[in-house]
């Protein structure tokens, strides 16, 4: 019978934590699924980012090449105007004269010879004239042509700006509500010690080496930002000055290793929250802190170039944004300036 009623209890009221460790067991779901959405959602808006611009810039080149030949119209007509005005005068001229042509010095000449041998000319020159206008005409029904061509070419290119346009603000709707998700995610994950890399498309749970991602030397940690705090500054924020170089940008951004290396350490808490540090040549360590997804584990060798987490604001951070840091040792307390680092490196910030 105890052992009945125990099982019955067992059932109405399930083991304190019970609750909390399903919540934990499903939270690498949930994460992976965050840090893909929000993967996916970037490169998204970064295509349909470049196709937009591509679509204004080939609007912008149809608007002048519709200038051009309103300008080109605008200068043969006027060069039309002055050949049709010549060639009426010529005509005034032969018909004043009877066929010949009065030019200056003729009144005088009475020898019919020498009045046939200054007509040659004159033919000659309404020869060209005429020409002249007939390639006018020509040149105007190109110019119509190709305007009307331009003009049409400029309504479908309007078109697809307008539906890139919307693509895009949809795109960076969808965007921003996954970084929601993932730093809800990020904070709960910080919250119960459990920070380990999402199994991202099957996976070792670092998203593998990315083909798309191209080796190098030595890089920046992330490719847009722009630069706040930076090394040795003081405030509320830090007791014995600021240790790094801040970049803020937006949750979900993706952060490189800034060389080849070795990760040594990964963080899940306290003041950098989501971190991880790795070693490099020399006795050289970077250090990458506040992060909403590590994707990488300690252990594992990277390149240069290749993503190794995605920026947050876990631990104490006022604002999403990456904390980055070289240090001589890999602890804290051995940093030294990125900036001037990564300029030695020819990395310019």
């Amino acid at each position: 019978m105890l052992c009945v009623l125990c099982a019955f209890c067992a059932v109405l009221c399930p083991p304190f934590g019970s609750g909390l460790s399903a919540a934990v067991r499903a939270a690498p779901g949930r994460a992976a699924r965050a840090t893909s959405d929000v993967l996916r959602l970037t490169e998204e808006a970064g295509r349909t980012k470049e196709r937009y611009e591509q679509a204004l810039r080939a609007a912008r080149e149809q608007k002048a090449l519709v200038d051009e030949i309103a300008r080109r119209q605008h200068s043969r007509k006027v060069v039309s105007a002055a050949l049709r005005d010549d060639a009426g005068a010529a005509a005034r001229a032969q018909y004043r004269t009877g066929g010949f042509t009065v030019g200056e010095g003729t009144g005088d000449v009475e020898d019919p010879i020498e009045l046939l041998e200054m007509q040659t000319p004159a033919e000659q020159r309404r020869a060209t004239l005429g020409r002249l206008l007939d390639e006018d005409v020509r040149n105007g029904r190109r110019l119509d042509a190709e305007e009307r061509e331009l003009v049409a070419a400029r309504s479908e290119l309007e078109k697809d700006r307008a539906r890139l346009k919307d693509a895009q603000h949809s795109v960076t709707a969808h965007l921003a509500a996954a970084r929601d998700r993932l730093n809800a995610l990020s904070q709960e994950a910080v919250g119960n010690g459990h920070c380990e890399p999402p199994d991202i498309d099957g996976t070792d749970g670092t998203g593998g080496e990315r083909a798309a991602e191209e080796h190098q030397e030595w890089t920046r940690p992330v490719e847009s930002y722009e630069l706040s705090a930076g090394f040795g500054g003081t405030g509320a924020n830090w007791a014995n000055g600021h240790t790094g170089q801040d970049f803020a940008v937006p949750v979900g951004t993706p952060v490189r290793a800034v060389g080849d290396g070795t990760v040594v350490s990964a963080g899940c808490g306290g003041a950098y929250g989501i971190s991880m540090v790795i070693q490099h040549e020399g006795g050289w360590y970077s250090q990458y802190a506040h992060l909403s997804a590590q994707l990488a584990s300690p252990g594992q060798h990277v390149r240069g170039g290749r993503m190794v987490g995605l920026s947050g604001t876990t631990g104490n951070s006022t604002g999403p944004h990456l904390h980055f840091e070289i240090r001589t040792t890999p602890e804290y307390g051995s940093a030294v300036d990125p900036v001037e680092w990564l300029n030695a490196r020819g990395v310019r910030l």
